[in-house]
């Protein structure tokens, strides 16, 4: 172990006020209403997917995300599946997105029979490049009558689908020029970004449709869940028809007009959410004050402390720095969980697992950069 690794080390411990014991990557804080929430709900005899809470985490969701409507699902994968499925995408059509991301993104995309194009991300927002999407469709779009296809492969290019890399922000506005150029429609993964914004909008709210995700190590969660977020009440409708087995309003029959699924959130996971959604600008603020520590020691150690753009705010959820090397990123990744500081590097490119392998794929240069160099450390609030 160097010497500059046992410093930063130390400096994580203090930060958290934790010298000795480990220090996971992300925990959540439950310090707010949860086991007053979950004890109602357990009384009221409605812990599945009908129940007061669910109708409440709709209607705080749309409000945090500045959308008309939000559907709650079991996790943010099924989100981002019906999300998709809702503006068009096919069996055998294609999705365009990155390759530097968690394999939800990916897996969504196929849970719909449909086929990734992996794009290469900026070096400043970790996320999809819009270049790198514009740079694509100029060589291989071709707009024909119900719309654009890959000249290579001769199939329909159907949605565009960016990841908010551990809550920054990708350039949404060129994003959003470029697929409207080409008649593409967005779906946001925003499953890592709740609370954070671009040029003071937030993220969700861009696109077709957004999703959330309420994973266990996510800045609230609800153990499990998902929230699909859009300001088109038809596609919110019709999202919340078919996550709910498509079975047809009645006080008593048992109708289904479609081949459904059952990506209900239960009302236990919605009421524990509930309570976490009413703590986010606490978890928020203290996540903030965290990266303002990190940044002024590590701007001293040479370190590149990864930060939000000017015209971004963003959540912090996973907080991370840039090594010079693969080699000194694995010596750091060694040195820190050895000392029981959990750490972790950033995805291996999808294009690598033997499932995508043989997608199609740009250059990749800056998404195989930021691979070999960035690494998580611990971010939970405080």
């Amino acid at each position: 172990m160097t010497e500059s690794f046992q410093e930063t080390i130390n400096k994580i411990r203090e930060a958290f006020g934790q010298p000795e014991s480990f220090i996971p990557l992300h925990e959540p804080r439950f310090r707010g209403n949860e086991k007053k929430y979950l004890n109602d709900a357990i009384d009221s005899t409605f812990v599945s997917s009908v129940g007061a809470y669910v109708d409440k985490v709709e209607m705080m969701l749309s409000q945090i995300a500045q959308t008309e409507k939000a559907v709650a699902t079991v996790n943010g994968t099924a989100g981002i599946q019906i999300a998709l499925k809702m503006v068009g995408v096919s069996e055998g059509e294609e999705v365009i997105t990155q390759a530097l991301t968690f394999i939800a993104t990916a897996n969504a995309i196929k849970h719909n029979g449909a086929v990734p194009v992996f794009l290469d991300v900026d070096l400043d927002t970790m996320g999809l490049s819009p270049d790198a999407v514009s740079n694509f469709l100029e060589e291989f779009g071709e707009i024909r009558e119900n719309g654009v296809y890959n000249k290579k492969t001769n199939r329909r290019i159907a949605a565009c689908l960016p990841m908010h890399t551990f809550g920054f922000p990708v350039h949404l506005d060129k994003l959003i020029l470029v697929c409207e150029k080409w008649n593409l429609p967005i779906v946001e993964d925003s499953a890592e970004s709740l609370g954070s914004t671009y040029r003071n909008k937030p993220t969700g709210s861009f696109g077709t449709l957004g999703v959330f995700s309420f994973n266990g190590n996510k800045v609230v969660t609800s153990g499990g869940g998902g929230v699909i977020v859009t300001n088109n009440h038809s596609l919110a409708a019709r999202a919340k028809h078919i996550t709910t087995t498509a079975k047809i309003p009645h006080p008593y029959e048992y109708v289904h007009d479609e081949i459904g699924f059952n990506y209900r959130l239960p009302n236990l996971n919605a009421a524990l959410l509930c309570a976490q959604l009413e703590q986010l600008d606490i978890f928020l603020k203290s996540k903030r004050e965290l990266a303002s520590e990190y940044q002024q020691y590590f701007s001293k150690s040479g370190i590149h402390f990864r930060t939000e753009l000017p015209e971004t705010t963003a959540n912090y959820w996973l907080m991370c720095i840039e090594l010079e090397t693969r080699k000194e990123r694995d010596l750091f990744l060694s040195a820190s969980n050895s000392a029981g500081v959990m750490t972790r590097p950033i995805w291996q490119l999808l294009t690598r697992s033997a499932m995508y392998s043989s997608c199609q794929k740009d250059e990749q240069k800056n998404a195989t950069f930021l691979e070999d160099r960035i690494v998580n450390v611990p971010s939970s609030a405080r």
